[in-house]
Parts: structure tokens; C-alpha cells; sequence
């Protein structure tokens, strides 16, 4: 506006002229800052996001195991002689009380029927002891012989008695020795290879075979104890939710065959063993068919384990950046942030946030690789449809969980590569 316009309107004066134009520059102003801030909510771009709260997971854990036979026995020769007989052949599965091997019984035989002798002899000798003190004692009523006449009957009697059971003692332990020439399985189960040959001459304790159950089986294994903890709690709570199974290590030589068993964790130790810090356990198997054997290492999986009050996220939030695993995190000005984290179990489709992470944190769990830290986001509601396949630790179903989680790993694979088509689906 120039000044002879000024002059030109009678009766304006020119501070008036001259508020009126700073009005007109603010107007103006606001104009732009308004404009700007449509264009920044319209360059926001849409996400589903996730507000961090404590939750109960469900997880599976894998521990180092070995496979034992808890009734496994070693069959010994408990009395010496020849062995003269093997009634089995190694391999076979044998029941409770079945007849493995005959050591010779003639000397064996012949104790019993030296003791039986000594037996009826004592019991004769027992027999006319009584009559004597029976026939002592009435004529010591009749004061026809003495007190201590009737008390020498009287200790003969007992002696006598005391003679026969003696001798039944012997004659029960020749027994015994001529029982065990019968060797005999104690357990049922699988039978071994014979350690001695027939004809051989065999001591006391001298090992003959082996015989191994093989259904049931145990597995011992150790936690570590805070583990342990989170078990004895949850046994507490609900004693029949955890469940174990067991996996052939050997599954590719198998063919067609079941190659896995569901059991049952039956003990959990009271103790923390000092060297180490762990705790002990056990669970037991049913093994049809004898696939699994015992001496095999393997990995027990506890199914069932819940990890209570944890913080996690969607697998699919995370992603690796340049110093490790990393969440893109809104400020409160919906402004992405991102933050390193340390990763702990994996639940399913969701991952356990060990650090670097806290309640009421919202994180961005879509549309991960189109978006950087720095952008402007729109929330959107998460949907609550994480991939819900937990990761096989063997890699069996790396190829199908991968495709549930929708290309996006933990590593941050693969994630540019579906990013299109995840944010087709917001």
C-alpha cells in the first residue's frame, strides 16, 4: 500500500492503515500453519498399534535329557556252581519270574535233605525232651524227685526246642541256595546277550545278562532354577497342565513310524544342586513298539509352561537393526521411535521382551517395512492376529511358520519384500 493512497482516503489516518494490514499478514499466516497441519495428518501414514501390558504365555521349553530304565536289573548269580542251562534267546522280551538259566542243584539238593534230616532229628529229640519234663514235673507234685531233678528236665525241653528252630533256619537257607540255582527275571522286559557261556563254572555275583523295561520309560533332565520356580508354581496352581513329550532324534531313519512321545512330568527335585544351579526332573513315557531305548540322549519338551506377567510383542513388530533386534515405538506425538531391545522366548506368534521395553509402551506391529523412525503414524487398533505357530526349534516348519508371520522373522528378513502386501491388508 502506498502512501498516496493513504493520503487519498480523507479522514483515515495511517496508524489505522497500517493495523489493519498487520491483521491482514496474520490472517494470512494463520492460512499457512493450518494448511500445514492438514498436509502433516494427511501425510500420516496408517498402522496397527500395540499398547504394551503384562500377559500369562503359554511356551514350550526344550531341556538336555538322557533316556533311563528305572526298573532295569542285572541278572547275577547269587550262588556258585556250573551253568548248565539258558533257557532264553538274547533279545527276547521276557516276563516277571521266567526262567533265564539253571545253575547245577545236586549239592544244592543235597544241603536241603541234610537239613530236613536235622529237622526231624531235633524235632524226636524236642519230642522226648517234653515227655520228661512232663513226666519230671508230675512227680515233682507228688515230692517223689526233687526241684532241681524237674528243673534239668525242664532246661533239656527248651534247649531241644530251641534245636529245632535251628535247624528249620538251615533247612529254610539250603532251601533258598537251591532256589536260586533257578535264575529267574525279576522284572519284565527286553533280555540281553549272556555273559557266560553254558558249561562255564560261575561265582557268586557273577553278572549273567540283563533285562531292560522298555515301556514305561524315564526321562531326567535339569532346570535351571528359575525355571523350576515358575513350574513348582504352576503345578501348584494347576498340577495336570504341563504336559512332556519326546522326539526319536533319529526321525529321518524312521520311515513312516510315530516317531513321538507324550508323557507326563512326575517330579520336580527340592533341592538346587550348588555347582550348578539347577534343579532336577523327571518325566516318564509310554515307549509301544520299543523305538525309544534307554542310554539315548535326547531333548524333552515341556508343553504346556506358562511364563506369568510377561511383557511381549507381536513377532512381527521386530525387526533387526544395525545393533540388534530393535521396536518402532510411538512417542506421544505418534512420532516413530525406535528402540534395541533384548529378545526372550518365543510363544506362538508373540516374542518376550527380556529388556528394553516397559508397561503402557505402544508399538508398531504392521506395515513395519514401509514405515522408518521419524514418521508422522495414524494408530490403528491392533487386531490381535499375531501367527499363532510357534517356531519348531528342530526347522521342520520353518517354511509354514514363516508364512504365517507374513514374511517378517525376528532376523528382519524378508521384511522390505512383504511390506507391500502388508499394507494392503490395514
Amino acid at each position: 500500500m502506498s502512501l498516496g493512497k493513504v493520503r487519498a482516503w480523507p479522514g483515515r489516518p495511517v496508524w489505522v492503515l497500517c493495523v489493519i494490514g498487520l491483521l491482514m499478514a496474520g490472517c494470512g499466516d494463520g492460512e499457512k500453519s493450518s494448511q500445514k497441519n492438514q498436509a502433516s495428518a494427511a501425510s500420516a501414514k496408517p498402522a496397527q498399534v500395540e499398547t504394551v501390558a503384562p500377559m500369562d504365555l503359554t511356551l514350550e521349553r526344550e531341556y538336555p535329557a538322557k533316556i533311563r530304565s528305572d526298573l532295569s536289573a542285572d541278572i547275577v548269580a547269587r550262588v556258585s556252581g556250573v551253568l548248565e542251562k539258558q533257557l532264553y534267546t538274547p533279545g527276547d522280551t521276557v516276563e516277571k519270574g521266567q526262567t533265564l538259566f539253571i545253575i547245577e542243584q545236586a549239592q544244592y539238593k543235597a544241603a536241603v535233605e541234610q537239613a530236613r534230616a536235622d529237622v526231624e532229628s531235633a524235632r524226636a529229640t524236642l519230642e522226648n525232651n517234653r515227655r520228661d519234663y512232663e513226666r519230671y514235673n508230675e512227680l515233682y507234685k507228688q515230692r517223689s524227685v526233687s526241684q532241681q531233678q524237674r528243673d534239668s528236665a525242664l532246661s533239656a525241653y527248651r534247649t531241644a526246642r530251641a534245636s529245632v528252630a535251628q535247624a528249620q533256619a538251615a533247612l529254610d537257607d539250603a532251601q533258598i541256595s537251591l532256589d536260586y540255582t533257578t535264575v529267574k527275571a525279576p522284572v519284565s522286559g527286553r533280555v540281553g546277550l549272556n555273559e557266560v557261556n553254558v558249561g562255564n563254572y560261575v561265582a557268586v555275583q557273577t553278572e549273567l545278562t540283563t533285562v531292560t523295561p522298555l515301556d514305561p520309560l524315564e526321562v531326567r533332565f535339569a532346570l535351571p532354577q528359575s525355571d523350576a520356580f515358575a513350574l513348582r508354581r504352576q503345578r501348584t496352581d494347576d498340577p495336570e497342565s504341563i504336559k512332556a513329550s519326546l522326539e526319536f532324534p533319529y526321525a529321518d531313519q524312521s520311515g513312516s513310524t510315530d516317531t513321538s512321545l507324550k508323557g507326563t512330568l512326575n517330579f520336580l527335585g527340592s533341592r538346587v544342586d550348588d555347582t550348578t544351579s539347577t534343579v532336577q526332573a523327571r518325566a516318564v513315557f509310554k515307549n509301544p513298539g520299543d523305538l525309544f531305548l534307554p542310554g539315548l540322549f535326547v531333548r524333552v519338551k515341556l508343553l504346556g509352561v506358562k511364563h506369568y506377567s510377561a511383557l511381549a510383542v507381536p513377532e512381527v513388530a521386530v525387526t533387526e537393526g544395525l545393533k540388534g533386534p530393535q521396536l518402532y515405538i510411538l512417542n506421544d506425538k505418534d512420532v516413530i521411535e525406535n528402540r534395541f531391545v533384548s529378545l526372550g522366548e518365543q510363544a506362538g506368534g508373540w516374542v518376550v521382551i527380556s529388556d528394553g521395553l516397559a508397561k503402557g509402551d505402544r508399538v508398531v506391529v504392521s506395515a513395519i517395512g514401509s514405515v522408518s523412525p521419524g514418521d508422522k503414524i495414524k494408530p490403528q487398533a491392533f487386531d490381535g492376529q499375531p501367527a499363532t505357530t510357534p517356531t519348531d526349534p528342530s526347522g521342520k516348519n520353518g517354511a509354514s511358520t514363516h508364512q504365517a508371520m507374513q514374511g517378517t522373522s525376528i532376523s528382519g528378513q524378508d521384511t522390505q519384500k512383504d511390506a507391500p502386501s502388508q499394507q494392503q491388508d490395514q
